[in-house]
């Protein structure tokens, strides 16, 4: 079986837990799960299934949309409501102080992850120094932040932010609050986008018990964007044999078929193709 689900993770478990009742569900499956989602947070986790995980780095830089809420006075050593206190302030901006800000907080951005993240230090998940007392200066990666709004109908400090993937809302907090001569901590998360992959088309984990493979598995080929390519069977069987076939379309990703259906990712270069990602069973 190739295709992905969208599953609805519930705050207060981590994306792992929730991936061990999904291979309970689908034994035998090649299960993964791509854009790791903090135990503190819900949302949506795009899981593939079978040779659909081959499309994972395709899925990346896919837009998503966070709801969060952040709470002014106080910063944790983990960014989150899950952490230590380690500096707090009586300072508490007012609405339009932080709409102020908003706008230097959005475009390409130079962001500094959190000490408590996945990021790799010499071989070591950040957060396992971070458990161990031992102080991690992570570097400023470049992130895509398209736009932050602020959902004041919902609660003085609740946010809908637009971004691309690599981007920790956690570290958006924290510097909006320094850029506010304050401190804040990321209090409540949810994703509720990545890409095609939406609140409407998830499903919790309770119900995959009685899944519907017909409402709710997505086609591989639907959760990426590149132009599609139709192979005669000649090409198709060069590809098969490694021989080089020519197409004459600009270099670049596609989406690649034959008549049985969707083959996978090819890339032209020079006119000629080759299968990056190749998921037909």
């Amino acid at each position: 079986m190739n295709g992905f689900i969208n599953i609805f993770k519930p705050s207060g478990i981590t994306s792992a837990y929730a991936l061990t009742k999904i291979k309970k569900a689908f034994k035998g499956e090649k299960i993964g799960h791509m854009g790791t989602l903090d135990p503190l947070a819900s949302g949506v986790l795009p899981v593939g299934i079978g040779k659909c995980n081959r499309l994972f780095n395709y899925l990346l830089d896919k837009d998503k949309v966070y709801k969060a809420e952040f709470t002014f006075g106080y910063e944790t050593d983990t960014l989150d409501s899950d952490g230590k206190i380690i500096q707090e302030s009586k300072v508490v901006p007012s609405k339009e102080e932080i709409l102020k800000v908003l706008p230097s907080l959005v475009g390409e951005v130079m962001q500094i992850p959190p000490s408590y993240s996945a990021k790799n230090v010499d071989g070591k998940r950040s957060y396992q120094l971070a458990r161990q007392g031992i102080q991690v200066e992570l570097p400023p990666k470049k992130v895509v932040i398209s736009k932050i709004e602020l959902d004041d109908v919902i609660s003085d400090n609740a946010f809908t932010i637009y971004c691309k993937g690599g981007t920790y809302i956690r570290s958006i907090c924290r510097d909006m609050a320094y850029k506010l001569n304050t401190f804040a901590t990321m209090t409540k998360l949810s994703r509720v986008q990545s890409g095609c992959f939406t609140l409407e088309n998830s499903i919790k984990i309770e119900d995959l018990d009685n899944f519907d493979y017909e409402k709710h598995l997505i086609k591989p080929q639907d959760t990426i964007s590149f132009e599609s390519i139709l192979l005669n069977e000649k090409d198709y069987v060069e590809l098969n044999f490694g021989r080089q076939v020519i197409i004459d379309k600009s270099d670049g990703l596609y989406k690649i078929f034959n008549n049985d259906g969707f083959i996978g990712v090819g890339e032209i270069q020079n006119k000629s193709l080759k299968i990056k990602a190749y998921i037909k069973d």
